[in-house]
Formats: structure tokens, C-alpha cells, sequence
């Protein structure tokens, strides 16, 4: 090959490689089938109105100090780490991928010196050979298969970045949750102490009573039996809190220790209505379907390199430099030297692993296929769920406020009874069980409409965006 030839050639090469197609199917996001609305949506809250879930988390969860543990589980929270890590993976991964696009170039050192023994034909004799130069290797993308895993490795990158999201999301539902079931765990600490006192007062009475003649030594029994059975509650709610208080803390990346404490749990900013939004923007919102939407859009280009091995691959060798037989003469003389190879690979048999691989590709393809759609129905039935539950607890919530007033009012009038000697204590002992039980309850009630608030905001796709 001429000299002067050489720029052209490569021109030409250059130029076939970028208008090369590619034999990989083109993405297109699969249909799935959306509702009109949720079920379970309030009526009042127009599906159009801007979604619970486009809002910030620090708009939801009003409390200062619940505040300061997400910013802080966000900073330091290892699955957040990790899932940080996953993306610096995923980059170096496309660096990669799309490395194998260019050609690779090296340094060519080589020298050799060979000395031959005498024999009957020829004096002993050395030879010597000094070599420097330049090589390089390019394999042409003409079918696209290394621009297609290029593509998949950057699917596989944006995936990674929702999976963090998505990890975001959940941490701050968990902390939220976290947070709220020790302030519940709080209020029943609170509810059990007052109920000792109350009890310790009324055994006090009731021996009063019992020594001046008025009552049975069986109501002071029974009265101390209420206040070791409240007494006996309490260590029970101090080791969950203080066990509340060790999962707190390892969502914030901590070692175990106490948690601060912000608004009760009764004071919680929560409103009775959540706009939903419209079902088909959850497919937008939602970490979860992106980053299993980005995972069909990198086994899709996998399609791409799998199909492209059945066509010819074509790559180009060369070498340049200088050459000589003794090392101070390599850069002078006419001591320049190059090669340039073409070569031509086009497979022709190899027991179907080609087609099989294909196969294996198109399959996996399809199985993500179903997995997107999958976690697209899942979304929806997840925000339905939420809804219907944050609406039925709220319900039971107001009956079970109204319950325990009554409880109350009847643990009172039954305490004048029995001061003025109309009942027993048998009468103020079950009064006080039912409202002690009622007030438990009710905080119970209180919690989980505030868990519900969390899991709509969650499922709806809230938490991850800063």
C-alpha cells in the first residue's frame, strides 16, 4: 500500500463506522393499562389537583426535630451510602463499555542480540536488532455492538441513580414512621404513669375507708391490684422506647443512644384530605417504576450486541516506528518502519451459541418487560391501599375519641359512687380498666393514621426529591 493512501483508507473506515447501523431493536416504553383515578381518592379532591407526592418531605413532616433526623439519615445512612457507591460503579461501568468504541495504542519496544557458534561453513558471528514504535488496534462498531452495550451500561447507570432514589424515598417513610411510633410509644409511657398515679390515690383512699370501717379489705385488694397491674405496663413501654430509640439511630448511621423529641404525637401536622393526583404521573414519579423501566431499556440494547456477533467483525492493526541494528543508529538512517492490517472475522459455525444467545437476550428482554409492568400495578394498588386505610383509621380514630370520653366520664362518675357509698370498688376498678384501656387505644388509633399519612407519601413517590 502506497504511503499517501493511508489517510485515506482511514477516512473511509472512519466514515463507515459512523453511518454503521445498528441491528438492535429501538426502545419503546410498553403500555400499561392506567386508571382513571385511585380508588379509595377522596371525592371532595379533584384527581387533577397537584399530587401528595410532588410535594417536599419538609412540607410534609412539619416537625423540627423529625426534620433534623432526615436531614441527618440522608447525610449518614449506609444504604444511602451504598447506593451511592452502586452509581460510581455504574459510571465506571460506561467508561468501560464505551472504551471498546476506540482503538487501543501502545508503546512497541523490542530489542534482541544473537550470537552463532563457529561451524565448518561460517566464522562465529552477532547479529543485533533495535525496534521503537507505535501500535494501535481498532475493532469497527459497523454493527453497532459495542455502541448498544454503550447504551446498556448507561441504562444500567440510570437505573442505579433511581435505585438510590429510591432508597432515599424509603428512608425518609422510615425515619418518619420510626419517629411516630416512639411518640406513640411515648404517649403510652405517659398514659400508663398517669393511670399509676391515679391508682396509687385511690388505694391510698380505699385503705383510708377500709381502716375507719367504711369498706372491705376486699376493695383494698383489688385496688392493689390495679396499681401493680399499671406499674407492671410500664417496663414493658420503656424497653420498647428504648429499642425504638436503637433502630432510630442505626437509620441514621449512629451506635445506639437516646433520641431528641419534638412535637407530641397527638400535635402531629397531618391534613384529613391527600390529593392523590392523576395515576398516570405515578409512572413519573415513582423511583421504584423508573429504575425498573431503566433496567427493560438496558436488557433492550443487550438485544443489540447479542444479535450483532452473527455479523463479520472488522479490525485494523498497525504499527509504526523506527528500526535498527544497533541502538545509536534508530533515529538515524532510513530506519522508519509501519504496518497495516485489515482482517476480516465472519462467524460460521459454533453449535447455535450465537442464535442461542440471542434467545437468552429476547428473553431476558421480555422477563423485564413483565417486571416493569408488574411494578406499575403494584404502584397502583400500593396508593389504593394507603388511601383506603388512612380513610377507614381516620374513621375509627374520631369513634374511638368519642369512646374513650365516654370511658371517662364513666371511670369519674363511678369514683363519686363509690365515695358516697352507692357501688363497690369493683364498680371503679372496671370503669378505670375500660377508660385506661380505651386511652391505650386511642393512641394506637392516632399512630396508625399517622403511618398511613407516611405510606401514602411513599407510595405516591414522595421523599426522594431535594
Amino acid at each position: 500500500m502506497k504511503r499517501n493512501h493511508f489517510p485515506r483508507v482511514i477516512g473511509a473506515l472512519l466514515m463507515m463506522v459512523q453511518v454503521g447501523c445498528t441491528v438492535g431493536p429501538k426502545y419503546q416504553r410498553p403500555s400499561v393499562p392506567t386508571p382513571q383515578s385511585f380508588r379509595g381518592a377522596a371525592d371532595a379532591t379533584p384527581a387533577a389537583a397537584p399530587s401528595f407526592g410532588d410535594q417536599k418531605w419538609w412540607d410534609v413532616f412539619q416537625d423540627a426535630q423529625l426534620q433534623a433526623l432526615v436531614r441527618t439519615a440522608l447525610e449518614k445512612n449506609y444504604d444511602v451510602r451504598i447506593a451511592a457507591a452502586h452509581i460510581l460503579e455504574a459510571q465506571a461501568q460506561v467508561g468501560i463499555a464505551k472504551s471498546d468504541e476506540y482503538p487501543t495504542a501502545g508503546v512497541i519496544l523490542n530489542g534482541n542480540d544473537n550470537r552463532f557458534a563457529r561451524s565448518k561453513f561460517l566464522a562465529p558471528y552477532t547479529t543485533s536488532n533495535t525496534e521503537l514504535g507505535l501500535g494501535f488496534q481498532w475493532n469497527l462498531d459497523f454493527w453497532g455492538k459495542y455502541r448498544s452495550a454503550t447504551e446498556s451500561a448507561r441504562a444500567q447507570l440510570l437505573a442505579e441513580d433511581w435505585a438510590r432514589q429510591e432508597v432515599v424515598n424509603t428512608t425518609v417513610s422510615g425515619i418518619a414512621s420510626a419517629y411516630f411510633t416512639l411518640r406513640a410509644l411515648d404517649l403510652q409511657l405517659e398514659i400508663s404513669q398517669q393511670t399509676l398515679a391515679s391508682n396509687n390515690d385511690s388505694l391510698k383512699l380505699t385503705q383510708m375507708l377500709s381502716d375507719g370501717g367504711a369498706t372491705s379489705l376486699l376493695d383494698v385488694r383489688q385496688a392493689e391490684q390495679s396499681v401493680y397491674e399499671a406499674s407492671a405496663a410500664i417496663p414493658n413501654i420503656e424497653k420498647a422506647i428504648q429499642q425504638q430509640e436503637n433502630l432510630i439511630e442505626s437509620l441514621l448511621g449512629e451506635n445506639p443512644g437516646g433520641v431528641d423529641r419534638g412535637l407530641d404525637l397527638t400535635a402531629q401536622p397531618h391534613t384529613p384530605d391527600i390529593p392523590g393526583g392523576l395515576p398516570s404521573s405515578l409512572l413519573e414519579r415513582r423511583p421504584d417504576i423508573r429504575e425498573s423501566e431503566a433496567r427493560l431499556m438496558s436488557r433492550n440494547a443487550q438485544i443489540g450486541v447479542a444479535r450483532a456477533a452473527y455479523f463479520p467483525t472488522l479490525s485494523l492493526t498497525g504499527t509504526g516506528g523506527f528500526q535498527s541494528i544497533a541502538l545509536s543508529r534508530l533515529f538515524t538512517g532510513p530506519a522508519g518502519v509501519w504496518t497495516f492490517v485489515g482482517s476480516l472475522t465472519q462467524p460460521l459455525f459454533n453449535s447455535g451459541t450465537l442464535k442461542r444467545n440471542v434467545q437468552l437476550t429476547e428473553a431476558e428482554q421480555q422477563e423485564a418487560v413483565l417486571s416493569y409492568q408488574q411494578t406499575i400495578q403494584h404502584a397502583f394498588r400500593e396508593v389504593s391501599d394507603t388511601l383506603i386505610a388512612y380513610a377507614k383509621d381516620q374513621e375509627f380514630r374520631k369513634k374511638q375519641e368519642l369512646l374513650t370520653a365516654a370511658a371517662a366520664d364513666a371511670s369519674r362518675l363511678s369514683d363519686l359512687r363509690y365515695r358516697g357509698g352507692v357501688s363497690s370498688y369493683l364498680e371503679v376498678l372496671d370503669s378505670n380498666t375500660r377508660h385506661y384501656a380505651a386511652k391505650l387505644t386511642l393512641a394506637q388509633a392516632q399512630l396508625r393514621e399517622l403511618l398511613d399519612y407516611v405510606e401514602i407519601y411513599h407510595a405516591l413517590g414522595g421523599g426522594w426529591q431535594q
